[in-house]
């Protein structure tokens, strides 16, 4: 069975899916690895290095695609709205597709998709299980958007972030205000933390203060409450607008006080909730940054232009979209050994077995056999139930 791995074709992306140091486990397990020439190479990955390896290298992605058995992809259709449709004419029916594909954004996208008769499955979904740790792509992409959104803050504030005692006196540490203690978050705390800066985190379940505690950083309490603040995977439910709206009155003087703010308080297949108003970005300090990592849902900041960095009221404003993609080495390697463990865990043998039985299986399949047949995605889209598959 051949693994085909095609450049990533969406502007600015420099992410491969897979890269040459696990390609010897892929082959060990019985499968094949063909790669479009040229697929790592925004990602620090040479031709060579694939082929040092063991892959093989194909002139040209159509045929990638005409060989392939399986597809990898790191943003395939739907997640890649710029691009995405040149591939469907170059899908065939039960080949098999893997990558993120954005399943709550448009299920005229998912239904394209299911049209084309591929099997797909869509990282997002992966369960928040312990079986599914090594899989979890959505959490290690997370990782480098928290650790690269402090960079990109610390590049546009006009402060330091350690505290310094220098010959001209002692230098005060940066405040940096963290909304959202996921995976995101928390590497934000920690990286705030190793730069020197003095870090606090807001999140609305209640479980994020002792993580947030453990890294350093200072959990702020707010006197309201949150109605089941997360669901069965660990993931923040969606609030209603009042909740929201004292939220806000109660996070107005912390952000006032910031030199940095990072959000990243995003709820699967929801649009973000605003937690940083127009006139919350008044009051801060002028030359202060704020980094929204949901921007491209919509943000957290009501002032946020997705793609873009702009200055209102005197702060900067970063919605860059794609943060991941401007950490293209380590990204590509964390999401091929989570695309790997995956793979592995479906194929014996060189084969892939889909045993719906599976969890993991189960629940990251998204279309077969013509049909998107995901459950929760046909739940959030009210499709009916399916009787079988």
């Amino acid at each position: 069975m051949i693994v085909g791995v095609p450049k990533e074709t969406f502007p600015g992306e420099r992410r491969v899916a897979l890269v040459p140091v696990i390609v010897p486990n892929l082959l060990k397990a019985g499968f094949q690895v063909l790669v479009e020439a040229g697929a790592g190479m925004s990602a620090g990955y040479p031709d060579a290095e694939y082929e040092a390896k063991g892959a093989k290298l194909a002139a040209s992605r159509g045929e990638v695609f005409k060989s392939a058995d399986v597809i990898v992809q790191v943003l395939s259709f739907g997640s890649n709205d710029a691009t995405g449709k040149d591939d469907l004419p170059l899908f065939r029916p039960d080949q098999t597709v893997v990558g993120f594909h954005r399943p709550f954004g448009s299920i005229e996208a998912a239904q394209q998709l299911a049209a084309t008769r591929v099997t797909s499955f869509s990282v997002e979904l992966m369960p928040r299980i312990t079986r599914a740790q090594s899989m979890d792509a959505l959490s290690s992409m997370a990782t480098i958007c928290g650790y690269k959104a402090v960079l990109l803050a610390a590049d546009r504030l006009p402060r330091m972030f350690p505290m310094l005692t220098t010959a001209a006196g002692t230098i005060t540490p940066a405040r940096v205000f963290i909304i959202g203690a996921g995976v995101a978050g928390l590497q934000a705390i920690s990286t705030a933390r190793r730069l020197g800066a003095v870090a606090s985190a807001y999140d609305l379940r209640p479980a994020a203060k002792e993580q947030v505690q453990s890294l350093g950083g200072r959990f702020v309490e707010l006197p309201i409450e949150a109605k089941d603040a997360q669901d069965a995977r660990g993931y923040a439910r969606q609030q209603d607008e009042t909740f929201f709206q004292r939220q806000r009155e109660l996070l107005g003087n912390v952000v006032a006080e910031s030199d940095v703010v990072i959000t990243a308080a995003v709820v699967p297949g929801k649009k973000p909730p605003v937690l940083v108003t127009a006139e919350m970005v008044k009051r801060m300090a002028p030359g202060s940054v704020i980094v929204d990592l949901a921007s491209e849902r919509g943000g957290n900041c009501e002032l946020t232009k997705s793609g873009q960095r702009v200055i209102e009221h005197g702060v900067t404003l970063i919605g860059y979209i794609n943060v991941a993609s401007t950490v293209p080495y380590h990204a590509s390697q964390m999401y091929a050994r989570n695309l790997t463990a995956f793979l592995l865990h479906l194929g014996k043998e060189g084969k892939l077995q889909i045993d719906l039985e599976d969890e993991i299986t189960r629940d990251t399949l998204l279309t077969r056999g013509g049909e998107v047949v995901n459950r929760r995605v046909r739940e959030f889209f009210s499709l009916p139930a399916q009787t079988k598959g």
